[in-house]
């Protein structure tokens, strides 16, 4: 039986350690793991005054091969660190902990090389602020942990770490999850035909005049505790905007590349932040597949009869892959890339689609487009995020459409819609911060309520006007939707604009100088660029009301049901639905889903005017004709040549 606890380390922590449990339990020492473990052995620490990865990445390999539960304590950089408690065969390791820790703290590339450093050298025997009172107080802490193992009790320490301020003893609990990327704990399954094939199931709405299957207080219970925290969370800070004339709340996702914000923005700041930790998760299950591994390579001509031809879903133009400094190159059916499976609602079959058109970061290098969070979508069930990610997509055609095709939309009066909450958003966008909303119904063929809002400054700071866009089977959502990214960039970028006004100016005159996402909203800040939107702008058209320009869709009480309307309307219009299921371990543990959807005709949403992907879409030639904005197809050499004033 076994019953005797190890104690692996030299030092005064273990010497702390040791003479506490010896009372208690048959306590061996070694100090290293050379002469193996103990057959007795019931529970393994691994302890130590400064910080040595390699001791822990040997733990790993030795003791998950034992198959003994064990706990690590160490000193790095002032701090005392307790944990995590691993167990054999559970995901949630040493590494995933100093995954996660590393890349919360702000110094995450710097830590990442002195991490390798030590491991490459074998750590200090001492870290400076090692005092005995805090080695003291993190013995305690660790013979606690013991005793709660040895009892077959739970830990505090499974699935957190202590750290502990060597100064001031002060110390906190910090919850991880386990990185599904994690070399030793982790055990992705492979990408297969199998796994991505989708037989859509009930989805009860919350309630009849909801279009979530979640509400936000269920979800409340699991986001903040789960995903935010400042020292080892993936999602590591919030801010609280207080600027907007709405709630605004931004969290950060930190890469290792540098930060990613995430926010939510909403009519209250504790649901915005909920909003805003969603997007995070959203961005980070669209990184990189984190939920299967990636196993079928080779070229479209070798894979054709089952994978998606990538031309379908708009590539760069020839002129731009000819540029020298383009960072793509043209696609080449007879080269090997690599492929994930996602699921096609048109042909009812799994369908192969290129990694980097599935996941939005890996578009660079040797990719051949520039892919965006285009059609990423979370939801609480795999329907809601299915359906949320076509709405993503639709809005963001429906705009794009209107661009390139410079349709003269139906302007919309929003207090027609007899919703409240509307009328005092509008309102107060105007008095809080001077900007006048214009709505415009820029539905497309598939009859899906899409919106295109146009905030018109009324004084003479601040950016001149703002688009956005929205689209749902609730027009009056879509509304609500796309005034609330309006009011993200009410008087926030104010100062920037009048800081770096020539350099905006320059972009008017040369369009290639538009290079990033903010570029496209501070170019049409300017008042010069005002006339580039008088297509929308013409005052000669009436406004129309929200009856007659959206008819009344059936109230389905499960979202499937809308979702089926939805996809029998595109099959009607051949167009094809795709889905790529991007849920990430960290999201499915608490029920919820993301994925990606491709629709190929629609156009993509990219920033960068040198980026437009238009090549391969015939669509966006004769849909102006089909909706009776044109009387025959358009040529390409008509589209607006400007780029989008999407933000």
């Amino acid at each position: 039986m076994k019953t005797d606890v190890l104690v692996v380390g030299e030092g005064v922590l273990a010497d702390h350690v040791q003479g506490d449990l010896s009372g208690q339990y048959q306590v061996n020492r070694q100090t290293d793991f050379e002469s193996g473990i103990p057959q007795t052995t019931a529970m393994v620490l691994v302890l130590q005054d400064a910080w040595n990865p390699a001791a822990h990445q040997m733990a790993e390999e030795v003791i998950r091969a034992a198959g003994i539960p064990w706990l690590r304590g160490f000193v790095s950089f002032g701090e005392g660190v307790v944990g995590p408690l691993v167990r054999p065969g559970i995901p949630g390791c040493s590494q995933c902990a100093d995954q996660r820790h590393l890349m919360a703290g702000r110094d995450r590339k710097e830590m990442w090389g002195i991490r390798k450093q030590l491991q490459d050298n074998g750590g200090i025997q001492r870290d400076a602020a090692a005092s005995r009172t805090g080695l003291l107080q993190m013995a305690h802490l660790i013979v606690a942990e013991v005793k709660k193992v040895m009892n077959g009790e739970h830990a505090r320490s499974e699935g957190r770490v202590s750290i502990i301020n060597m100064k001031t003893l002060n110390g906190s609990w910090h919850s991880f999850l386990p990185d599904p990327l994690c070399m030793v704990c982790s055990r992705l399954p492979d990408d297969s035909k199998d796994r991505a094939r989708i037989t859509l199931q009930p989805s009860p709405k919350v309630s009849p005049d909801s279009y979530r299957t979640r509400s936000m207080e269920d979800l409340n219970e699991v986001l903040a505790k789960d995903y935010l925290d400042h020292r080892i969370g993936f999602l590591n800070n919030k801010m609280i905007d207080l600027v907007p004339p709405f709630a605004d709340v931004s969290v950060n996702l930190p890469l290792f590349i540098g930060d990613e914000g995430a926010a939510g923005r909403t009519l209250s700041y504790v649901a915005s932040e909920m909003t805003a930790i969603l997007e995070g998760l959203e961005r980070y299950c669209g990184l990189e597949p984190r939920g299967k591994r990636t196993v079928m390579h080779g070229s479209y001509n070798n894979l054709k009869e089952h994978a998606l031809d990538p031309i379908k879903i708009g590539v760069h133009s020839k002129e731009h892959y000819a540029e020298r400094d383009f960072p793509f190159q043209p696609f080449d059916p007879d080269r090997s890339i690599d492929w994930v499976w996602g699921h096609s609602f048109l042909q009812e079959r799994p369908i192969l689609v290129p990694e980097l058109l599935s996941y939005y970061s890996l578009g660079c290098g040797d990719g051949f487009v520039y892919e965006t969070s285009n059609g990423c979508a979370l939801g609480g069930s795999l329907e809601e995020a299915i359906f949320y990610g076509i709405m993503e997509v639709v809005e963001r055609d429906s705009f794009l459409l209107t661009w390139y095709a410079q349709l003269p939309l139906t302007r919309l009066d929003p207090y027609s819609a007899n919703d409240k909450e509307l009328e005092l958003m509008i309102e107060r966008a105007r008095a809080a911060a001077g900007y006048d909303i214009y709505l415009f119904n820029s539905t497309m063929e598939h009859g899906i309520p899409s919106i295109w809002a146009l905030a018109k400054n009324r004084k003479q700071k601040g950016l001149n006007i703002i688009c956005a866009a929205g689209a749902h089977l609730d027009p009056v959502r879509a509304v609500k939707s796309a005034v609330f990214e309006l009011a993200g960039m009410m008087l926030t970028l104010d100062d920037k604009m009048e800081e770096n006004q020539e350099e905006f100016e320059k972009m008017l005159y040369d369009s290639s100088l538009v290079r990033q996402m903010e570029d496209h909203g501070m170019l049409y800040g300017l008042p010069e660029s005002e006339e580039r939107l008088q297509f929308l702008l013409d005052d000669d058209r009436p406004m129309r009301t929200f009856d007659e320009e959206f008819k009344q869709m059936p109230k389905h009480a499960d979202l499937t049901d809308d979702l089926q309307d939805i996809l029998q309307e595109f099959r009607r219009l051949k167009l094809e639905v795709i889905v790529v299921d991007q849920t990430a371990p960290e999201i499915e543990r608490n029920g919820l889903h993301c994925v990606k959807v491709l629709i190929p005709g629609m156009l993509p949403m990219t920033f960068g005017h040198h980026l437009t992907r238009i090549t391969g879409i015939e669509r966006v030639l004769k849909v102006p004709m089909e909706l009776g904005y044109a009387d025959r197809p358009l040529e390409f050499e008509q589209l607006n040549p400007h780029p989008h004033p999407f933000p």
